[in-house]
């Protein structure tokens, strides 16, 4: 029983400490300086299971980084300027989002969970060549993300989609 409640002190330090490391703002990660558009191109996804890119297939490297990355762009309906306005309002009204650039063909967001405070940063690119709206999506810090990049572009598609 002893063991037990070491355990237990153990996993509650531990906690308190991820916790207070959170509100001190050492788990937001350095943002990538080379974010944006590069010869029609979005930075490449995360080599570890913690982004997804409408643009995956692009790196042609890794089959693995296509098979967890890979996510389907927007539809381009109007004007590439009209899709990154739509888009800004959009994640705009989401919580924990702070639009960093915006242009006529791109936007650049970042998005803090409210706990730990961690950042991802998030870009569009409205393609008029190809018609449709990439995405881009990862974490800054962290081997995965459970999900949570993959999960915030289909909401965002889904209200994309409906407005």
């Amino acid at each position: 029983m002893k063991i037990f409640g070491w355990l237990v002190a153990i996993v509650v330090a531990a906690v308190a400490l991820l916790f207070l490391a959170g509100r001190l703002g050492w788990l937001t990660g350095r943002a990538p300086d080379d974010l944006g558009v590069h010869d029609g191109k979005l930075k490449r996804p995360s080599r570890n299971p913690n982004s997804v890119s409408s643009q995956a297939t692009l790196w042609k490297d890794s089959d693995a980084l296509i098979d967890y990355a890979t996510i389907a762009p927007l539809p381009l309906a109007g004007s590439p300027a009209g899709a990154i306005e739509k888009l800004r309002k959009i994640v705009t009204a989401m919580p924990g989002a702070k639009v960093i650039a915006a242009g006529d063909d791109y936007l650049y967001v970042t998005f803090t969970t409210p706990l730990l405070q961690f950042i991802d940063d998030v870009e569009f690119y409205a393609s008029p060549a190809d018609r449709v709206v990439h995405v881009r999506s990862a974490s800054r810090l962290g081997r995965r993300d459970f999900g949570v990049n993959r999960a915030r572009i289909e909401t965002i598609r889904a209200a994309y989609g409906a407005t």
